[in-house]
């Protein structure tokens, strides 16, 4: 196996474990718009990027830009509710400087939006340590299509060989996968044994556990 020169990072679950402060301000925002779903409920309707996610919840037909207007005002609401909360999953900054001491280049595949990339790269204060950043607003069809991890590639200018991707849900997992990147799972959303199901050739339960040297070697 060839030395890896870039690992692509989601961030959601990823970097922060902000998917229960997502699920809690989707919860909040629906029902301020008459619209209360059980948490099971709003689960299985839990994917894509925030656009497709709207039009699922308001109808397919809603007008463009009453389609960003809520797309902001729940994102305002996650903010707003993690933003006491926030910290990075152990041994994050420990990992990214042991990237730039070994030359791994890191880089970035959310589906979140700028304003979501820039609070918590800000908040935790990691943006420099990022030469690439590819964000939910530059597709049309989010994970677990494949779109968003082909154009991450596309901007490092690396072939899938070159690259892992460290990602927590299953849909990004198989994002991942189908375009042709190995996937290191961490288990902020998923058990060690769901992600090797689902494809993970290594699993992590936060950055601490991850060993370079290991990885260039499986």
């Amino acid at each position: 196996m060839a030395m890896i020169k870039a690992i692509i990072f989601d961030m959601d679950g990823t970097l922060v474990d902000s998917i229960p402060f997502h699920k809690d301000a989707w919860l909040l925002f629906l029902k301020k718009h008459g619209i209360i779903l059980a948490p099971e409920e709003f689960q299985a309707q839990n994917h894509g990027n925030i656009d497709e996610m709207i039009r699922r919840f308001f109808g397919q037909n809603l007008e463009e830009n009453k389609v960003k207007e809520l797309g902001q005002e729940k994102e305002r609401t996650y903010r707003a509710m993690y933003k006491s909360h926030i910290k990075e999953i152990q041994g994050l900054t420990d990992l990214l400087n042991e990237m730039n001491n070994q030359h791994i280049i890191a880089a970035l595949a959310t589906m979140g939006d700028t304003p979501n990339i820039d609070f918590v790269l800000g908040e935790i204060n990691i943006k420099s340590y990022f030469s690439s950043i590819t964000g939910g607003h530059e597709i049309v069809r989010g994970k677990p299509d494949s779109e968003i991890f082909n154009l991450a590639l596309t901007k490092l200018n690396l072939k899938t060989t070159d690259c892992i991707v460290i990602e927590d849900s299953l849909g990004g997992v198989i994002s991942a996968l189908n375009a042709g990147i190995r996937v290191v799972g961490i288990t902020t959303s998923h058990s060690h044994e769901e992600l090797k199901a689902n494809g993970c050739f290594y699993t992590i339960s936060n950055f601490e556990e991850l060993d370079l040297n290991q990885i260039n070697n499986l």
